[in-house]
């Protein structure tokens, strides 16, 4: 497929997926499904489009079932976890507990996937995200009870891996490719070093 019909598949989408979502939601709201309904939705849909101009977003055309499973794996596994892990902190509690705000660079621009990785993160127990940087894709994490650059390590490392996996699993061809030379050159390591250790510290 070229380049040409690649770019026109991608541009297309941004049109249908938003147009069938929004037509969804007026027959949902009219409650009526039927053909007339339908149609009006779309005609509605593409004018809201038209007037009300949203940025392009990007939609990855690849996906890797493998990458796929090993990130819900992971998920899970970082879920039930860190779950243990903060129940064990509440139930063992003495004052100080010491709290961070980390700052995460990733290595993509792209504003879906700086989403995906602040939510994946998110849904672990034990940190949340408190500001996103999109120029410089830098995530700020508020992380509960780190006791200095080891924590703080490997809060980051499990935050480059998530993005990894996500990039291994959905993420374009040239960013897979990246990835593996990233991986290759040993690029994650000079990365971490070069942001920031640990921004802030609470003592509570």
């Amino acid at each position: 497929m070229s380049k040409q019909s690649r770019f026109s598949l991608g541009h297309l989408m941004q049109w249908i997926l938003p147009m069938l979502w929004l037509a969804f939601v007026w027959c949902a709201l009219w409650g009526k499904f039927t053909l007339p309904f339908i149609v009006f939705g779309l005609m509605l849909a593409w004018l809201c489009l038209i007037v009300f101009r949203m940025p392009s977003l990007y939609i990855s055309d690849r996906l890797n079932p493998l990458s796929a499973l090993q990130f819900i794996g992971y998920m899970l596994w970082q879920i039930a976890v860190s779950s243990i892990e903060l129940l064990w902190v509440a139930m063992t509690y003495r004052p100080p507990l010491r709290n961070s705000i980390v700052a995460v660079q990733l290595r993509t621009e792209s504003d879906l996937w700086l989403t995906a990785v602040s939510h994946a993160m998110s849904l672990i127990p034990g940190s949340v995200v408190v500001e996103v940087d999109r120029l410089r894709s830098i995530i700020y994490f508020h992380v509960i009870d780190t006791h200095g650059k080891k924590d703080v390590a490997e809060f980051r490392e499990k935050a480059h891996r998530l993005e990894t996996m996500i990039l291994k699993a959905v993420g374009s061809r040239a960013e897979y490719e990246s990835i593996k030379d990233d991986d290759h050159k040993g690029r994650r390591a000079q990365i971490s070093e070069a942001t920031p250790d640990l921004l802030e510290e609470r003592t509570r």
